[in-house]
């Protein structure tokens, strides 16, 4: 039986790539800094943008617990994580979206389930923040990953999953150092097309690397996530359903079908069938956008499902790679 350890510190580390943001940036920072339990740092890593660097090292230069420093890898997100995994100095680096606030016992939540020393990564609850102020009336509930947020299908309260995910989760250093970094060539760059999957392939990693590690998500721990006005729409919808089918080729050729499609087979034979039951009873009774959401996700599956067959052929062909590199020691001690 596990012994409880001391709570440990934690280092947040936020990657930031545009000024459009500024303010949710700003919010950001601040959310982590109102936290009940506080961060030992805020780290924003500057993804390739001289002009935002400059100016978030002013406007943080008088805090000591917030850094900045630029993403020291290839332009994206993983590589900006792995810059600031690698100048953290907590015993656990928690990561937090750019445009996405923290609920003020956020951290309290993800330290509670480190007092169980085989938990190697613990996430939380992300809810959307639409821009319009109200979920489109077609969007459905277990499409919510497409725009980066917990989905229908989810366990409740504080479960053991394959992965946590990326834009709020936090990982223990030594996962770290047991499977290596986030891998580049497979999460999100910019406005690139928006693939996705690289905190999925870590955790299936650290799962090879450390069969006794538990990954947790407690779904008290939440954070906000703003939804802009694009990504309301069916373009964006089919878009990111396509590059989920992408990025889940990539993995399934990097860890194998069986891990790397383990969770999405209990979601398409079960989650997604109910799904479409509901729009279609909705649609009956005549409530508003039954039908559309039974449509969005038949449309979601067959999407997702050519964007798969495509990156395997891509991958067997060896037209798309990632990598995935030690995290250089950086500023923990």
């Amino acid at each position: 039986m596990s012994t409880a350890v001391p709570s440990p510190t934690i280092s947040v580390v936020i990657c930031v790539y545009t000024e459009d943001r500024w303010e949710d940036i700003l919010a950001a920072v601040a959310s982590v800094r109102a936290q009940s339990r506080p961060a030992l740092e805020t780290l924003l890593v500057v993804d390739h943008n001289e002009a935002l660097l400059d100016r978030l090292l002013k406007e943080y230069e008088e805090l000591p617990d917030v850094r900045v420093s630029a993403n020291a890898g290839p332009r994206g997100l993983s590589a900006g994580r792995n810059t600031g995994i690698a100048a953290s100095r907590g015993e656990v680096v928690a990561f937090l979206d750019d445009d996405a606030v923290a609920e003020r016992d956020w951290l309290a939540h993800f330290a509670a389930g480190y007092a169980d020393p085989a938990v190697m990564a613990v996430g939380g609850r992300t809810e959307p923040v639409w821009a319009s102020g109200r979920r489109p009336a077609w969007f459905p509930e277990e499409f919510d990953w497409v725009v980066g947020c917990t989905y229908r299908g989810l366990p409740p309260g504080r479960v053991r999953v394959r992965n946590v995910l990326g834009g709020n989760a936090s990982f223990r250093r030594e996962a770290f150092d047991a499977a290596g970094g986030f891998a580049t060539g497979i999460g999100r760059d910019g406005d690139k097309r928006p693939l996705g999957c690289e905190e999925t392939e870590l955790c299936i990693r650290l799962a090879r690397a450390r069969p006794d590690a538990v990954l947790l998500i407690d779904d008290r721990a939440v954070i906000h996530h703003r939804v802009p006005e694009p990504r309301e729409h069916f373009g964006y919808f089919r878009t990111r359903t396509y590059a989920e089918g992408l990025s889940k080729a990539l993995v399934a050729r990097s860890v194998g079908a069986g891990k790397g499609l383990e969770s999405e087979r209990r979601y398409a034979t079960r989650v997604l069938p109910a799904g479409v039951v509901r729009g279609l009873r909705d649609a009956v009774l005549a409530r508003p956008g039954g039908a559309g959401r039974a449509g969005a996700i038949v449309a979601g599956v067959l999407t997702a499902a050519g964007g798969y067959v495509v990156g395997s052929v891509r991958a067997r062909r060896g037209g798309a790679a990632f990598a995935v590199a030690p995290v250089e020691e950086g500023g923990h001690g």
